[in-house]
């Protein structure tokens, strides 16, 4: 299914002459013929890339015991969610499609501490998150085919994401992405349906409302689902398809707000069922992704065995979407990083998907965190890692709210008003959730 949408300028006369020009050494939007090509927008594309790939199992986890503890209270949290996921993601793509640079870009030119603080948090990032993608993958195979470890499970499907994304093709890795996203939506909202959902209680959850007690978990479902460094990655994606110019901003925003609706779709759904099958029942189940495969149980035993594959196949495609999501995209922007601070030139084979840098940080997201999958993590790592990613979002809230209203930005592509309302409120939202993380990060330094 497609759509033409043709983009109008938004900018003085003589604006739309420039963007219907085609990219300066590209063929981007150009036929065959040499002719200018309409802009068209996909179902699949970027924005859905980017939404599946920020939505792991913790998330689904998040999501479901949110339900199971309050109903449907909080499914206006959930929509806010959306909204500033849409937010912050167009912010990404439009900094790349305005001006055409990349994101990592962007941030050399705040200055040194925003280099510093990504360069530090990718690595450590990149480690950590590694031994989590991989071990959400195993346990959901461990629990679909018994016959191996869950650790030797993750170990697999973090070879087969380096294997899928390792040429650093963008088609290839969209189709495999295409497929996961349609497995997940099918399993997971077709287990919402089966549930028979009160439509009286979810519209009362419409209502913005904060229960007793839950002021951090609200605040966790509404900027903490599908939020991860992918969001920023969406820039990449965004050149890696071939939307490169200010032609594509319609296209972007149409691709960017149909993703967050869908995921958004997809989140509900794990509301529905955790309100459902859990809240309505009294019923709890395990923390972690291992609550996951309790729901599984629980679906297989109220209607029938075959829901506890079903299940666990969309489990499993949301968390594999994750690992080789994070295995193309977050290594798009590592190569990226090494690439810009190292002055190299934009047509470097060592900057782009496939090349030297790019293939390096896969196999650091691949090997090196398998020795966490044996070990618990240690305190130090835990404390960095929960610092540094607590104050990922907040960051890139702040950094693109200088970024979209600077010089660098032609003048029609800044940010209105009301976006930066929104931003410097993200911005604060995730400050308050990062503060809670850090403390929890810290706290077993101190014993706590």
């Amino acid at each position: 299914m497609e759509k033409d949408n043709e983009v109008t300028s938004q900018g003085v006369p003589g604006d739309r002459l420039t963007e219907d020009l085609p990219p300066p050494g590209g063929t981007s939007g150009v036929g065959k013929d040499g002719s200018l090509e309409k802009p068209r927008w996909r179902i699949i594309g970027p924005g859905l890339v980017v939404a599946a790939t920020g939505i792991g199992a913790g998330d689904l986890v998040a999501t479901m015991v949110a339900g199971s503890n309050y109903g449907y209270a909080l499914l206006w949290a959930v929509i806010l969610g959306v909204v500033v996921k849409i937010a912050l993601v167009e912010g990404a793509g439009r900094w790349t499609l305005a001006t055409g640079r990349t994101i990592f870009d962007g941030w050399k030119s705040l200055g040194l501490w925003a280099v510093v603080y990504f360069g530090v948090y990718v690595m450590i990032w990149g480690f950590s998150y590694g031994a989590a993608a991989m071990s959400g993958v195993g346990l959901a195979l461990n629990g679909l085919f018994p016959v191996l470890d869950i650790r030797y499970w993750a170990m697999i499907s973090g070879v087969a994401g380096l294997l899928l994304v390792w040429f650093g093709k963008y088609k290839p890795f969209e189709n495999v992405m295409a497929v996961l996203i349609g497995v997940m939506f099918v399993t997971v909202v077709g287990s919402a349906a089966l549930t028979t959902p009160n439509l009286g209680e979810i519209l009362a959850g419409l209502v913005p409302i904060i229960p007793e007690g839950a002021v951090l978990n609200t605040l966790g479902l509404a900027g903490g689902v599908g939020g991860t460094i992918t969001l920023a990655a969406y820039g990449y994606w965004l050149t890696e398809k071939g939307w490169d110019t200010p032609r594509w901003m319609r296209v972007m925003r149409i691709d960017n707000a149909w993703a967050y609706f869908m995921s958004g779709v997809f989140v509900i759904a794990m509301l529905i069922v955790g309100s459902e099958l859990l809240y309505s029942a009294g019923l709890a189940v395990a923390d972690g992704e291992q609550g996951l495969v309790d729901v599984a149980d629980v679906l297989a035993q109220r209607y029938g065995t075959f829901m506890a594959p079903l299940f666990l196949v969309g489990f499993f495609a949301a968390t594999f979407s994750s690992v080789i999501g994070v295995w193309h995209g977050v290594s798009l922007m590592f190569a990226d990083f090494v690439a810009t601070m190292r002055n190299l030139p934009a047509d470097d084979r060592r900057r782009g998907a496939g090349g030297t840098y790019y293939r390096w940080y896969i196999l650091w997201l691949t090997f090196p965190p398998m020795a966490l999958l044996f070990l618990d993590k240690p305190i130090l790592l835990v404390v960095v890692y929960g610092a540094l990613g607590s104050l990922f979002m907040p960051f890139l809230a702040l950094t693109l709210l200088f970024l979209m209203n600077s010089k660098a930005v032609p003048r029609q592509w800044r940010n209105k008003w009301w976006v930066n309302v929104i931003l410097v409120l993200v911005a604060v939202m995730f400050l308050v959730l990062g503060g809670s993380e850090l403390v929890k990060a810290v706290a077993p330094v101190f014993g706590g």
